[in-house]
């Protein structure tokens, strides 16, 4: 099985970097700079004409949306366990992800691209500012979650990855996150994971030669 990921830093591809590491898949990650058009040229348009990532192409067959792919990780390394064993749980977690796909990922955008939200001059402060306000709420519902345990689940799973990114997102955008506990020990918690390690390493790598670049 050939897997090949597309993958750009701080998005949201990182999920998958983190879910196809833990499992121990033999994976190639094809880097593409989302600031520089590479998303919306002709040869990436063919794997994914939605203009994003993560993109994990399977024997040549493109598998595009976070949920979908953790799903499909999960199940081709069920030894990985990323995803909990028991049905009732597993569909939770699967709405976990989707929380995170359609709820908390759409909150934070604003922060990155507030201009995409309203066109009115001078609002993107505004954006910003009602965005941040929702994704809180989020962030309090995953803080009371975490309280007294280590993943949302009895183990690591793919929710742990997702939810990764999506506060160290938030941290990224340097907002007052003091409020969250919970969501900051889960961060260390998973920055000690090797997984996390590689990623964040293969990220520092990554940047600075599209830096470089530019």
């Amino acid at each position: 099985m050939k897997l090949q990921l597309f993958y750009a830093p701080q998005t949201c591809a990182t999920v998958p970097y983190i879910t196809l590491t833990e499992a121990g898949a033999d994976f190639e990650v094809i880097d593409v700079n989302s600031r520089s058009g590479d998303l919306k040229k002709p040869a990436f348009l063919k794997l994914n004409p939605k203009h994003k990532v993560p993109v994990l192409v399977i024997d040549g067959e493109p598998l595009t949306e976070n949920v979908a792919i953790q799903i499909w990780i999960a199940r081709a390394f069920p030894q990985a366990r990323l995803l909990t064993a028991d049905p009732k749980t597993e569909i939770k977690a699967i709405s976990l992800m989707a929380w995170c796909a359609s709820g908390i990922h759409p909150h934070l955008t604003p922060n990155a691209r507030p201009g995409n939200y309203c066109d009115l001059p001078g609002s993107e402060e505004s954006v910003k500012r009602v965005a941040n306000a929702m994704l809180f709420e989020d962030l309090k519902i995953a803080d009371e979650m975490l309280a007294g345990r280590d993943w949302f689940f009895d183990h690591f799973t793919a929710v742990d990855a997702y939810f990764y990114w999506c506060f160290m997102r938030a941290i990224s955008f340097k907002l007052d996150l003091a409020a969250f506990p919970h969501c900051h020990a889960h961060q260390a918690r998973m920055l000690a994971r090797t997984s996390v390690q590689k990623l964040v390493a293969h990220q520092k790598t990554v940047m600075a030669a599209f830096a470089a670049a530019s």
